[in-house]
């Protein structure tokens, strides 16, 4: 339950209303009812009916379906168009404290402007406690949306708090299933005991007809079983002969129409048996009561597997915390998270997790980021760094200022990225979708068929062995394991994957992934860190390197420029003042420090400068063949050092390139830096593919020359220049640490700056690829053996009839199996050590 809690004064203009209300575009939402395959297609079948939407995908395993629509379809036609259908909307309930209030009119215009909110339930206004209670629906409207009706009323809100109920209602489902399920079965034992113990037990046959007679037995199966059937399995009916007589049969109306059979035939045997053939008269009472617990126990299973498919979202959830403290004239305040504004101070004691993005103004600490990036080792923080939402601190304390808020956080972006990926339907989903639009109606023409044969070609008591055959086709055929088989693997995939880091933007990814032929890699910010570092000193005789380091420091403490910036690095902090400084464009620069006159440059500088360079040329020439920037320092007059600089190999890309090889991915590397360096790059990584000198456009370029050449490919870069390549590529997987436009661009996005991430991605994505495939071949397997035998097509060959029991007993079971199955996902570990660059994991660990 969410309270609202209205004060001052606020104004909604009515054509923001208007956007409230409507705003047009693309809407998800939970749905109840959700059974199997046939439920899925005939829920996507009814929101594509409404004039309007381009797009309906629904989710077996999250129970959810996401519309994409525009004019003249609403939010509201498409929750009665799932309504009529038999899937109805999750709603919510919000409750608003109204100030203002003040007669009946009041009430009447509040309510009258909350219920034209687009998925509004109902909205009911007390006069006398000045409150509202709304019921919405979740995905279609918010609950500060909500809270502006109410404000564009003449009701100002400020929302205080929402209260996700999600989990209380899933888990209250859950309850109720298995009070459901035990009630069955307490009510179904005696019945199979009854009669099934007569077949299996020596003398109990006999004993039942010598104690309470067989007659009387007959009168308790059929009390037991009915209440079976009117209790615990009445859901069964309810829903499936209205679907049965819309011309649209679910799995519902298969377990209906098969449990009706065998009661109705066994209710005509116990108190009519005169009606029906001579030695046919026999009760199937349990065959009925015992499949609607299977199917109950099975669907208990179903759902508890279910819920642990999203636990990477809950996790994800639980980072966040629901409080801060906040520096606000001067006092430290603790407020709820949703109150934290831009702009605010945010105190973060040791131990604590961060609230919501900033940049750390004061104090210094070490926060582990792990949970965002997959990056097991913490990261030094102080002033001027940034700092991300739902990440711990360590031991130090800290305080930020508030840059990201709400649902403009990291972590905020990344559960919703998530959520959309896990409800997405991959292109291999349309298989499942042709041949599940006609199955359960291929089923009831098989199961009649199968009654017909056995009553025209079968042994005595045909009529027996017809109902028992056409009552297990129909159980052992319901396509739940179908169903489930694509979302559960890609909703345990990506919840796995983005706890190591990697986010699939967009959920056909994960299969356009698997299909791969080429890794083509930008390489400055991607396989390079980014920035220039000294990688080679050689001094002349008569130097030592570090006051070397010292003087060229020195003079390059006054320069901007990136080479400047990697030697001061390197000299570290105890620098010298340096004095007439001047920079020669395209030579170099000069400066006295200490007294000493020392320049700085190419070899062309040094010999306008008059500085001969003897031996140390031979090794310029020499760096430069491996990628480095040679340059040259002269003290007084006379050269005293060769230094080189160079773009450093991220220490995690040798390792990521020789498992994408290990995998049979051909790698590539695109560039717009010269030749050379880039030839010398893709040697010392062992890249196939180098297309260098390259404009943003060429990149593009490239990337469809490498499609024409080797097959599809995917495109792994971080800058605004790579933002055309990222579209272009069959998948772009953008570096987190990248702008945000590369980001917006990609397909997929590794959190941390580590390329190892691509290798995380392209595993995940044919491991969960494998496992759906794997779950097809079950459930698809499973029906295509099965109906046969349940059929019968076994007993002229001395093989036995499959029992309606056992059949619902497989069909429970082929569903747990493929839920189980997809749970494995979230035992995938990463594929590279990162903390041991060069060496490679290919194993599975625990999660």
């Amino acid at each position: 339950m969410t309270f609202l809690l209205l004060e001052g004064l606020c104004t909604v203009s009515d054509s923001q209303v208007g956007e409230i209300m409507a705003f047009p575009g693309s809407v998800q939402f939970q749905i109840q009812g959700l059974n199997c395959a046939s439920c899925v297609g005939r829920a996507e079948r009814a929101l594509a009916s409404v004039e309007g939407v381009s797009a309906a995908s629904v989710n077996l395993a999250a129970e959810t379906a996401e519309v994409r629509y525009d004019a003249p379809a609403t939010p509201v036609q498409l929750i009665e168009a799932l309504s009529e259908a038999g899937y109805p909307a999750v709603s919510r309930e919000v409750v608003l404290r109204l100030e203002g209030l003040s007669c009946a009119s009041c009430v009447r215009r509040a309510e009258a402007a909350l219920s034209e909110g687009a998925g509004v339930v109902s909205a009911e206004v007390n006069l006398a406690s000045e409150t509202a209670r709304v019921r919405f629906i979740d995905g279609v409207i918010r609950a500060d949306d909500v809270a502006a009706l109410a404000s564009g009323a003449g009701y100002p809100a400020t929302l205080a708090e929402v209260a996700d109920d999600t989990g209380a209602r899933k888990e209250a489902e859950f309850e109720a299933l298995k009070q459901r399920t035990i009630l069955a079965a307490v009510l179904a034992l005696p019945v199979f005991v009854l009669e099934m113990g007569s077949h299996l037990i020596p003398g109990m046959h006999h004993w039942v007809a010598g104690s309470i007679g067989l007659q009387n037995s007959y009168y308790l199966q059929f009390v037991l079983t009915t209440l079976v059937l009117a209790g615990p399995g009445r859901m069964f009916y309810a829903k499936g002969f209205p679907a049965l007589f819309k011309g649209a049969p679910d799995m519902n109306a298969l377990v209906a129409l098969g449990t009706s059979a065998a009661w109705s035939f066994s209710v005509l045997a116990t108190f009519a048996p005169r009606a029906l053939p001579v030695g046919t008269a026999n009760v199937y009472y349990e065959a009925a009561a015992v499949i609607v617990v299977l199917i109950l126990a099975g669907r208990l299973m179903e759902a508890r597997a279910k819920g642990r498919t999203g636990a990477a979202i809950k996790a994800l959830v639980g980072l966040q915390p629901r409080t801060a403290r906040i520096e606000r004239a001067d006092v430290v305040v603790e407020v709820a998270i949703d109150e934290i504004a831009v702009g605010d101070l945010v105190q973060v004691r040791p131990g604590e997790r961060i609230a919501v993005d900033g940049v750390v103004a004061s104090g210094a600490s070490w926060v582990d980021e792990s949970m965002i990036t997959g990056e097991p080792v913490p990261v030094e923080k102080s002033a001027g760094s940034q700092v991300v939402g739902g990440t711990v601190n360590g031991t130090g304390a800290l305080m930020f200022r508030a840059e990201k808020v709400g649902a403009e956080t990291m972590l905020a972006q990344i559960i919703e990225m998530v959520q959309r990926a896990q409800g997405a339907k991959l292109p291999i989903q349309g298989l499942v979708d042709r041949i599940t639009a006609w199955f359960v109606p291929a089923v009831l023409a098989v199961a009649l068929l199968t009654v017909m044969a056995w009553l025209a070609l079968g042994p005595e008591p045909v009529l027996s062995r017809a109902l028992v055959a056409g009552v297990a086709v129909l159980i052992i055929a319901c396509p739940c394991a179908m169903g489930l088989a694509t979302p559960t693997s890609i909703m345990v995939g990506t919840g796995r994957a983005a706890q190591l880091g990697v986010l699939f933007r967009k959920g056909d990814a994960l299969q356009t992934l698997r299909d791969c032929k080429v890794v083509a890699f930008d390489k400055t910010g991607t396989l390079t860190a980014g920035q220039p570092e000294l990688t080679d000193v050689v001094l002349a005789e008569g130097f030592e390197e570090v006051g070397l380091l010292r003087l060229a420091a020195s003079v390059e403490q006054s320069s901007e420029h990136p080479v400047a910036r990697a030697i001061v690095r390197a000299a570290g902090a105890d620098l010298a003042p340096a004095s007439a400084f001047e920079a020669v464009a395209g030579f170099g620069v000069r400066a006295v420090v200490e007294g000493r006159n020392v320049a700085i440059g190419a070899d062309r500088f040094m010999v306008s400068e008059g500085v001969a360079l003897n031996e140390l040329r031979e090794q310029a020439k020499m760096l430069a063949k491996r990628g480095r920037t040679p340059l040259y320092v002269a003290v007084d007059g006379c050269v005293a050092a060769l230094i080189a600089v160079a773009d450093p190999i991220k220490p995690s890309a040798r390792a990521a390139v020789k498992a994408l090889h290990e995998m049979g991915l051909n790698v590539a590397m695109i560039t717009g830096d010269n030749g050379s360096t880039a030839e010398v790059i893709a040697q010392e990584l062992g890249i196939d593919h180098v297309r260098a000198e390259v404009l943003p456009e060429g990149k593009v370029a490239a990337i469809e020359a490498l499609q024409s050449e080797v097959g599809a490919v995917a495109f792994v870069g971080d800058g605004i220049n790579d933002a055309p390549a990222l579209a272009r590529a069959d998948v772009g997987v953008a570096i987190g640490t990248g702008t945000d436009v590369a980001i917006e661009a990609a397909d997929v996005v590794l959190m941390s700056g580590d390329v190892g991430g691509v290798v995380n991605a392209v595993s995940m994505s044919q491991r969960v690829m494998r496992n759906i495939r794997q779950n097809l071949f079950w459930a698809f397997g499973y029906n295509t053996v099965l109906i046969p035998v349940a059929a019968g097509v076994l007993f002229p060959f001395g093989g036995p009839m499959l029992s309606p029991m056992l059949a619902a007993g497989a069909m429970a079971l082929s569903s747990v199996f493929v839920l189980s199955n997809a749970l494995r996902l979230r035992g995938i570990g990463v594929q590279i050590d990162v903390q041991a660059p060069g060496s490679v994991r290919t194993g599975e660990v625990t999660a």
